[in-house]
């Protein structure tokens, strides 16, 4: 099944086809319903199978938890598909996170929106962990931004001499604000699932949590009310485009 979505802000036509769910005998719209849940609110497989069963849904944590392992990656990926090109000006962060009583370092880049560009949870935060980042994340933007704005840490420097020397790079511990509160969303999940087992599985949460969650919170405090719900209403439809749950037959 193939769909045409316009992307604002490209005015250009995106195809993409829906992911595949051979094999899966529940309905794509409780999949995606699911994925959603668990990855929009702070919330526990067990509590998604709690209020799937309030719907009238049976369905296990453990299904739950293998479709989002499965298939939240997939949504994750449509949906920064269909964004428009990251800002000129990107904020860099690192923030200390425990992995099974370890401290890891969580490296974050979000855009002048504060849009997520990409995470890497690395165990230093020296220049070679500095410079691996820069290049994940060049890599995964396909652009180079005009400014970068760190924190005074000294290896984003010496990275930043090495790895992209001629975009201008701002250090000032009052400027990168945008970074740090992108924080917050990650620090509220972590709380609520006490903690991550492992630095491989926080790394594919993380990356999957950062491209759904943002997607359902729009700054509501910018906007009106019947505008806010007139731009849920279309997020909500693209997120029906990127699960392959639009068209499909509404189920009892």
């Amino acid at each position: 099944m193939i769909f045409w979505l316009i992307v604002p802000g490209r005015g250009s036509l995106v195809s993409s086809a829906s992911p595949s769910y051979r094999g899966h005998r529940y309905p794509v719209e409780v999949i995606a319903h699911c994925v959603w849940l668990y990855h929009r609110f702070p919330l526990s497989f067990r509590e998604v199978e709690e209020l799937m069963l309030q719907r009238g849904v049976v369905v296990s944590h453990e299904t739950i938890r293998r479709w989002c392992a499965k298939f939240g990656q997939v949504y994750a990926h449509g949906l920064r598909r269909r964004r428009p090109r990251p800002g000129d000006k990107w904020h860099l962060d690192e923030v200390f996170i425990k992995i099974g009583g370890e401290q890891k370092y969580l490296w974050r880049a979000v855009d002048a929106d504060g849009t997520v560009l990409d995470i890497l949870i690395q165990k230093r935060r020296d220049k070679a962990a500095a410079r691996r980042f820069f290049r994940k994340l060049l890599k995964k933007a396909r652009t180079v931004p005009r400014v970068i704005v760190t924190d005074k840490l000294r290896s984003y420097r010496a990275a930043h001499r090495e790895v992209m020397p001629s975009v201008e790079h701002r250090q000032s511990k009052y400027l990168n604000n945008r970074a740090e509160n992108s924080h917050q969303p990650t620090r509220q999940r972590e709380r609520a699932m006490k903690g991550f087992r492992s630095a491989g599985g926080a790394q594919r949460f993380l990356s999957a949590f950062s491209g759904i969650s943002p997607h359902f919170r729009h700054r509501r405090h910018l906007m009106a009310a019947p505008d806010y719900r007139a731009e849920m209403t279309l997020r909500f439809a693209i997120w029906e485009q990127v699960t392959g749950a639009a068209g499909q037959p509404t189920t009892a």
